[in-house]
């Protein structure tokens, strides 16, 4: 009744009084068990025996007799030493009445079987006849203390099972800084060591090592007390615990272990598949014994100081003196340039040392610009048909210059060069006198106002399927309409990124709590040999290399605003050259770009403080964000007013993020889903490869599929012709071969990482479009500026850096989590980064030297008018 009121005890228990139950518990075991066969008719007998250390005890044990074997050692406050019981059983067929013994100690009882009996997966059940157990040593207050503990003995078998036992002592039970110690252990030979942090260290970090793949293992590190959970079945219940093959790591601080010293412990597990291993067969019965063979395995431990806190200061000096300087040269160039401008200035305002020639670009007048091999066809003469206000000076420009392309432009007749100013003063009277001031509101103007009449729209049929297109006619649009349709990509794209980075830090923040509280080290993939934390988080280095995309997302925001502050006063000052030249200046496409790259920080954050399979997408949503922002960009500067509108393509890009998922979910080796995802990828490249060819004068409708084949009828085979727009036809192309390309590799390979494969998809397409966009400026006579020639040379440089660094691969959730820490790696810059770290830093200056090109590409137009910029 005792027994059954503690049992039944609603008070939580102490380490004490658990071991008084534990005691009882076998005192009352051998009570009911010397009862039993006393009712029985038959005798138990007891024999205690003296033993000592180092000696092998040869003994028979039987249901009729219990042998009690007696040690004593003496213990020391000031040194360590383990005491380990070996136990092999000689005889056969024991399984089914094992042998128990029981080490009852001063404050810890150990009890086992043998032949023990571990299970696997799906309850296999591997026995096991050679046990070796090391003791827990409790702590002694004394200088020194002579302990006494006892090995009981005992079976319920009536036939009798030989039996060896041996204690010995563990020499080197106690680990020592920077020495490493070789040893050996098995499922049923687990071994644990001691460390006690040395004075003035307050962080370690323990390595495990073996040449050894399998059998898999487990390294756990256990706060001193007892017991100590040394078994594949319980080694999970306490502590920190990773599983290995060849490499283990765990960094160990000082303040997560009051007594200043924690147990090393290294179990071997029964099987492998918890590795990445092979999984053995499913046993016929499921009582069946399977025999595991031999799994001993051969590590090493070392225990090494992790860095101090120095290191986390220089690492954090470091990381914001490489991004400053950045904000450092972007200031001496904007003095160099308005220095430049200032100048530009003086000349506007005194031109008598210049030639007409120089004076004509500062002084509203069509610059001289070189022919290009387009004019043989006549594209200018195309441009006489417009309709918007803004664009008359621009038609009578033409007009005056058409017939007269070998001429110089001044030469040209004086009543035309008359009727060209006089528009132009006219025009600025005009808005004048109606008060039309660009800081009008915009909220009664909308895009559509110039697309509800059906005479405008078949003026688009005709301005946008001539077969040589100028930027004047693709910027027919008034601008305060577009400047509205384009902020929208910033204001949506800073509202996606709030209610994203919400949810995913609160996920986060989870994941760092459950690692902590759990000790489970397999839930994060992480580099273990350079992963060094400061508070809560695991892997501080990791999170702190992303402050450059932050930074540098910044940095991009502050430059383009500059830039929007200089075209709103050309604008307001009406200089005819922020009017009528160069590509249409709309700045919100730029203001989203700089604000992905500043979420891809954030995220890209959040991923690392705990990377794993499952949220990997927190660091590729806004990788396709920026991917599909540079192709829109790029798009637009040429295609003002036909480009997507933001709800469109963000709608997309959420469509992408959706399979995104969709492939980390299903896609692993799921054959029916790759079917899918290629019909809709090539799907996808047709209909966007139809509405750039036409420039979006088609329609999606029933009688899509009779148009095609009228135009394959009377293209193809009623008469052989050429596309009529041929550059853009081989871009087309181009696009076709790679995505379809990329869809066929993606179906006969199906790789595990999806997020990746979709990101190369994108990137691959971008690339495409910037080769592309690229090589018709240089063909059609135009020349790429010092400034982006310099940021072009320099970017590509950066990225082949960036790109050598990130397929290192120092971890891989597509593997077991100890199968990923294989490729772990020490730390190479600072003691503080890792490899990975170095990709952040250069990936980010390599995005940010992309986002200049993107910007400054086009400023060799700035001084030529629009119907001489020619659109591909």
């Amino acid at each position: 009744m005792f027994l059954r009121s503690c049992w039944k005890s609603r008070h939580k228990p102490d380490s004490g009084s658990v071991l008084v139950w534990l005691q009882l518990r076998y005192v009352a075991l051998l009570w009911l068990c010397v009862t039993h066969l006393g009712c029985a008719g038959a005798e138990k007998t007891v024999v205690q025996k003296d033993a000592e250390f180092d000696i092998t005890y040869n003994d028979t044990a039987r249901s009729d007799n219990q042998t009690i074997y007696a040690f004593n050692h003496t213990v020391s406050r000031n040194r360590t030493e383990g005491v380990r019981v070996t136990v092999d059983v000689l005889s056969e067929g024991t399984e089914s009445s094992p042998i128990l013994f029981v080490v009852r100690q001063k404050q810890a009882v150990l009890s086992f079987q043998v032949p023990l009996i571990l299970r696997g997966l799906y309850q296999r059940k591997y026995p096991y006849a050679h046990v070796g157990r090391t003791l827990c040593q409790p702590p002694t207050r004394a200088l020194a203390e002579t302990q006494y503990f006892f090995v009981d003995v005992s079976t319920l078998s009536s036939l009798g099972t030989h039996y060896q036992l041996r204690i010995s002592r563990v020499e080197s039970f106690t680990l020592h800084t920077d020495k490493k110690f070789s040893f050996t252990a098995s499922p049923s030979q687990p071994q644990y060591f001691k460390y006690v942090f040395p004075d003035g260290v307050d962080t370690v970090i323990v390595k495990v090592n073996s040449e050894m793949t399998f059998p898999c293992s487990v390294m756990s590190i256990q706060d001193i007390q007892c017991p100590v959970y040394d078994l594949d079945n319980n080694v999970a219940f306490i502590g920190m615990y990773q599983t290995m093959t060849k490499k283990g790591a765990i960094t160990v601080q000082r303040k997560d272990f009051p007594s200043n010293s924690f147990y090393v412990v290294v179990v071997v597990k029964t099987e492998d598949e918890a590795c990445g291993g092979p999984l053995r067969f499913y046993p016929l019965r499921p009582d069946e014994l399977i025999d595991a063979g031999n799994r001993s395995k051969t590590l090493d431990v070392v225990v090494s100081p992790a860095i101090k806190s120095e290191v986390y200061v220089m690492g954090m000096l470091f990381c914001l003196g490489i991004f400053l300087s950045f904000y450092l040269l972007t200031f001496l160039v904007a003095c160099v340039e308005n220095k430049r401008m200032h100048r530009r200035r003086e000349g506007l305002l005194h031109p008598v040392d210049m030639s007409p020639a120089e004076t004509a670009p500062l002084l509203g007048k069509p610059a001289v610009t070189p022919v290009s091999p387009y004019d043989q066809y006549g594209s200018f003469a195309d441009n006489a048909s417009t309709l918007s206000s803004e664009a008359i000076t621009d038609s009578i420009a033409s007009d005056a210059n058409y017939g007269y392309m070998g001429q110089e432009p001044f030469k040209r007749r004086p009543f035309l060069t008359a009727i060209h100013h006089v528009a132009i003063r006219i025009e600025r009277s005009l808005e004048s006198v109606t008060g039309r001031s660009r800081h009008e509101s915009l909220s009664s103007v909308e895009e559509d106002d110039y697309d509800t009449l059906a005479d405008i729209d078949s003026d688009k049929n005709i301005v946008r399927t001539k077969k040589y297109l100028c930027v004047s006619d693709l910027a027919r649009k008034d601008k305060r309409v577009l400047s509205k349709k384009y902020q929208i990509y910033f204001w949506n794209i800073a509202t996606i990124g709030v209610f994203y980075a919400l949810p995913v830090i609160q996920l986060v923040i989870t994941y760092q709590t459950v690692v902590n509280v759990t000790g489970n080290q397999d839930i994060c993939y992480y580099n273990f040999l350079c992963a060094h934390p400061l508070g809560n988080l695991s892997a501080f280095n990791n999170i702190l290399s992303n402050l450059g995309y932050v930074m540098l997302g910044l940095l991009f925001l502050l430059i383009v605003l500059q830039r929007d502050i200089i075209h709103s006063k050309a604008l307001e000052r009406n200089e005819l050259n922020a009017l009528e030249c160069g590509i249409p200046k709309h700045f919100g496409l730029f203001y989203a770009m700089g604000t992905a790259l500043m979420m891809e920080g954030l995220l890209s954050a959040c991923y690392h403080v705990c990377p794993n399979y499952t949220n990997f997408q927190f660091d590729t949503s806004f990788m396709y964000m920026i991917a599909g922002l540079c192709v829109l960009k790029l798009y637009q500067k040429r295609h003002p007013d036909i480009n997507a509108s933001a709800y469109t393509a963000y709608a997309c890009l959420a469509a992408v993020i959706f399979f995104s998922v969709l492939g980390v979910v299903f896609g692993k080796g799921n054959m029916v889903f790759w079917i899918v995802f290629s019909v809709i990828h090539i799907l996808a490249t047709l209909l966007l490869s139809t509405q750039l060819y036409y420039m979006g004068r088609w329609r999606l409708d029933s009688g899509i599929l009779r148009r095609m084949v009228y135009v394959i009828y009377t293209d193809c085979i009623r008469q052989c012709s050429g596309p009529m727009y041929i550059d853009r036809m081989v871009l087309l192309v181009m696009g076709n071969i790679v995505n379809w390309s990329l869809a066929a590799y993606g179906l006969l390979e199906r790789p595990n990482d999806f997020a990746s494969y979709l990101l190369a998809i994108a990137i691959c397409n971008l690339l495409l479009y910037f080769a592309f966009y690229i090589i018709m400026k240089l063909r059609s006579g135009e020349r790429i500026g010092c400034m982006s020639l310099v940021c072009i040379l320099f970017t590509a440089v950066v990225w082949g850096f960036a790109l050598f660094f990130f397929f290192q691969g120092l971890s891989t959730w597509q593997k077991t989590p100890a199968e990923s820490r294989e490729h772990n790696r020490d730390c190479i810059v600072l003691s503080f980064f890792d490899d990975h770290d170095i990709w952040h830093f250069l990936s980010s200056i390599a995005m940010f030297g992309s986002f200049l090109v993107l910007l400054t590409m086009d400023d060799d137009l700035d001084d030529v008018q629009r119907d001489k910029i020619f659109v591909f």
